[in-house]
């Protein structure tokens, strides 16, 4: 699949495409609590999508708001079958413009650290950096075995 522009929307509540969405990166997404998890944020986090023309769900991002001029990607997953189409690259884009007429001024991310050798999450964080983010600390956040790479974004 390819397009050369996609439009990427704050949307309604979509868990069971981000169910669906999840099945096909378990390389990314392999781990049953945690998707269990992210369904459940899926019911009520500010939710971002990008349709195919068909409007089936390709792409969702998840964003939390901590403070007035703060935000955070809590959950980005992009369908296999459009991956380095540009899907991902129009959600930032799309939510980083939003958040900017909103007031915000930084926008974070927490991926897997670097420490951990998984090249999947390699591709992750190239894709964010990428995108403006900026790698600030590593942490053991989510515990020993799982590094947390705190990534941040200016949005002025």
């Amino acid at each position: 699949m390819t397009q050369t522009q996609w439009s990427a929307v704050r949307d309604v509540h979509v868990p069971d495409e981000v169910e669906r969405l999840l099945l096909t990166v378990p390389e990314w997404f392999g781990r049953p609590q945690s998707n269990a998890e992210y369904v459940d944020a899926a019911r009520s986090m500010e939710t971002w999508t990008v349709r195919n023309d068909t409007g089936q769900v390709i792409g969702v991002t998840l964003i939390s708001h901590h403070f007035r001029r703060s935000s955070e990607v809590h959950f980005t997953v992009v369908d296999r079958s459009a991956h380095g189409t540009g899907v991902g690259t129009a959600m930032l884009q799309s939510i980083c413009a939003d958040l900017r007429q909103r007031g915000a001024k930084l926008l974070q991310v927490k991926t897997l650290g670097p420490s951990h050798p998984d090249l999947n999450y390699g591709r992750t964080r190239y894709f964010y950096e990428k995108m403006g983010f900026i790698p600030l600390e590593e942490t053991d956040l989510w515990g020993e075995r799982t590094p947390c790479l705190i990534m941040v974004k200016t949005l002025e």
